[in-house]
Formats: structure tokens, sequence, C-alpha cells
């Protein structure tokens, strides 16, 4: 049997690497395209497997989302894949106020010249749209599909500008783009600047975390992988214009994440965290429906929060000497 190919954009990131290891599991052939070079492997959970099944295999492409749009169109036309899955996003939303035109560029302008272009390829079964619950702002209740949107920040606007746009060529071409929003992702390989990987690096090396606004703001945590099994999910069953929510039942404060961390490693709350101001324009809370995916998809989260929290922590004491080494701040690329 033929494997079923896949062109992932944004595979340097952490659930474009953590859902490229999932597609290579299930035997897919398989092209990532990121603006940078390859991660370092301890950052791309598909370097870390040591058997594949038969016609399993991954090629890396640079290619800048922003500057190699012809590129970018061309490759995917030369690979003639099933499903393209767009991960590649400026994502940070307090440094979005800081640079908002470059958040337009990326998340809209770049997006909506590649769609362009990749709209007129038959061959495409299907488009998977990988955006954020932040857009639709802060919300009272369990948010459906179908919840209006109202984006509190740039970065939330810009992905709300490009999920509208590819509405309309679903609409008037007809276009088979599906959406995909998960709550907060997490797991082994995530960027250091989160804050689960993060937490657990600052307490391993002796450092004050800074938890803002005092950890308040309540979000639900899901695994990469449970996120990496949805999305596959959605590309080979979900019919064209539909989104679908990724989430848990469990909801709480980043302040109660933390005391879990700080429980697991045996620290005090108190001694490894210091409160400060909060940003703007950060949401309360968005607690995602996700009942459309679990019913008609049958996906559902295997993997609970603290059993995630102690892979996370395995992969970091593992690693340590090497993270030691990584950038545990945000570093902007324009």
């Amino acid at each position: 049997m033929k494997a079923e190919k896949f062109f992932v954009i944004g595979s340097n990131s952490f659930t474009g690497a953590t859902f490229v290891d999932c597609l290579l599991t299930h035997g897919c052939d398989v092209v990532g395209t990121s603006r940078s070079t390859e991660l370092h492997p301890v950052f791309l959970p598909y370097r870390w497997s040591q058997q594949r099944p038969a016609g399993a295999k991954f090629t890396f492409r640079q290619l800048d989302l922003n500057k190699d749009t012809d590129a970018l169109a061309a490759a995917i036309g030369d690979f003639r894949p099933d499903y393209v899955v767009n991960f590649a996003a400026q994502s940070m939303v307090a440094e979005s106020w800081l640079h908002p035109d470059q958040w337009y560029q990326t998340n809209v302008v770049a997006n909506v010249r590649l769609h362009e272009k990749i709209r007129q390829f038959a061959f495409l079964k299907k488009y998977v749209h990988v955006t954020t619950p932040e857009v639709y702002g802060s919300c009272s209740g369990n948010v459906t599909e179908s919840a209006p949107f109202n984006p509190s920040t740039p970065y939330a606007a810009s992905r709300a500008a490009c999920d509208l746009h590819l509405m309309t060529f679903f609409k008037n071409y007809r276009f088979p783009v599906v959406f995909t929003r998960s709550a907060n992702v997490y797991g082994p390989g995530q960027q250091l600047y989160r804050i689960i990987p993060r937490t657990i690096l600052f307490i391993k090396t002796g450092r004050k975390l800074q938890l803002h606004g005092g950890g308040r703001s309540v979000r639900s945590f899901i695994h990469a992988r449970d996120v990496a099994d949805g999305t596959w999910r959605v590309a080979r069953q979900a019919p064209p214009g539909e989104t679908y929510h990724f989430s848990t039942d469990l909801y709480v404060s980043i302040r109660e994440l933390v005391e879990r961390i700080c429980a697991r490693l045996g620290v005090k709350f108190e001694e490894v965290v210091e409160v400060v101001g909060d940003r703007p324009g950060k949401d309360a809370a968005y607690l995602l429906d996700s009942t459309k995916a679990r019913t008609t998809l049958g996906w559902k989260d295997a993997i609970s929060l603290d059993q995630g929290i102690d892979e996370t922590i395995a992969w970091v004491t593992s690693n340590l000497e090497e993270l030691k080494k990584q950038p545990v701040d945000y570093i902007h690329k324009p």
C-alpha cells in the first residue's frame, strides 16, 4: 500500500515536530519546512524514535513562508501531497504588541499569498490550518467552534483575519480547508520559554521563575501527542470548512500548574517563584469544548496532566546539560 504523503509547514515548531513524529509512526512520507535550519535534536521528537514502519520517510527543507512563497508552493507542487498541514505563525502574544506589523505580515499576508497559489492544486485532499483559541478572546463557559471571534491582541487579531480569509476561499473556491484550535499544548521537546519546561528547568538550575499576574489565568493543558493524534484525524476524516477543538476537561490556573510541578520536584512554590505584572490584553480564560472532535472523529485525550508533567520532567532531566546551553527566553525573528 502506498504511503500517504503529508507536507508540514512549520515542522520546527513544537506541535509541528510532534505531528511529524505522529505521521512517521503511521508510516507516512513527509516533507517538513521551516524558515530556520532544523533545530537541535533535543527539540525534535521525530528524531528520538528508533524504528519506523515501512514507507515512513522525512525530508526537511529550509523555506521561509514570508520570503520563499514561490519556492514553497513549488515544493508542494513537486511533492504532490495528499495533505498540507500549516503550523507556521508568529505566535507570541505579548511580543505582538511590540511589532504588530510583523505579526500581520506572517500570519495574514504571507499566508494569503501561499493560499492563492495552492488553492489551484487539484491533487490536494485537505489543507489543515492550525490556528488558535485566542481568536475568541476571554470567554465564560465552554467555548464551542461556533463562538464569535473577539480577539484582544494583535496576535489574536492576525490569526482571526487569516481564518476569515480561508473561509472565503472555502466558500468561493471550495478550497478544502479545515481548522484546528487547541488548548495550551505541552510535552517533551517544547521550547524552554513555555511555562512547563521553563518552570522545570529553572527549578533544576536554581533560578527564580517570574509568574505574570500571580498566575491567576485559567487554562487547559493538553499533551502534544494528543493534539497530534487529533490533527491526524482531522486531516484524514474531517469535511472541508469545519473547525475542531482539542482540549481536556481539566482546567487549572497557571499558579496551580506551577504548584503541581513544584510538588513533584520537592520544592516550595514561594522559594522558586517571583510574582510580576501581567501582560496587556491577556485573556483570563478560554475553556474549549472538544465534544465535536470526540463524537465525530473518535478522538480523546489519553495523557493526563500529571503523566505529561512527569514525561517533561524526565526529558529536562535527561537532557539537562544540553538544555543549559539553549536560550531560555523567546528570541524574536521578524
